[in-house]
């Protein structure tokens, strides 16, 4: 079964919809347009994602790496701003807005990430979320994991993503 459809809501990027970033903002039409769910359990963001053939890593049916990790990358950005909102007990996108950038992204290749198959991704934060906050996501088709990450990440002002015209730009 998909996870996203085990999810509640709306799309987490929904609340933030002039986002430009070319893995998960709504407003880059260029971009891939992750859209990421809360899970039932109210703490793990999953999501589903249609691997594309241009996305190929030259080998038969093998998902280029870098196209992994971007997946990682949006999708665990998404997941310390959901919690924490959640642990501020607000409403996702309230204002003032939460914004986190990547510190660190590593990443696990543990097979070949097929491209004839859907891929679910599922994220959680590990530990507290704060000013800082490390999140473990998977990726794979089905009940298969090809890749894991643990992406460190940190809270900066949201004006970060604002050129001097207002418009919003950059990673969730």
């Amino acid at each position: 079964m998909d996870p996203a459809e085990r999810a509640t809501g709306d799309p987490v990027q929904s609340s933030w919809p002039t986002l430009t970033c070319w893995g998960c903002g709504p407003a880059n039409d260029d971009g891939l347009q992750l859209r990421s769910y809360v899970a039932e359990d109210g703490e793990t963001l999953v999501a589903t994602v249609d691997p594309e053939a241009r996305f190929t890593s030259g080998a038969p049916n093998v998902m280029y790496g870098g196209h992994v990790a971007s997946l990682i990358d949006c999708h665990s950005i998404w997941t310390a701003i959901a919690a924490a909102y959640r642990a501020e007990d607000r409403p996702l996108g309230s204002d003032p807005r939460i914004a986190y950038v990547t510190s660190e992204l590593c990443v696990d290749y543990h097979r070949p990430t097929p491209l004839d198959d859907p891929l679910h991704l599922g994220a959680r934060v590990a530990g507290d979320v704060g000013r800082r906050a490390t999140v473990r996501c998977e990726v794979g088709p089905g009940d298969q994991v090809t890749a894991t990450g643990d992406v460190d990440v940190v809270r900066v002002d949201p004006a970060t993503f604002e050129d001097r015209h207002g418009t919003h730009h950059g990673q969730g």
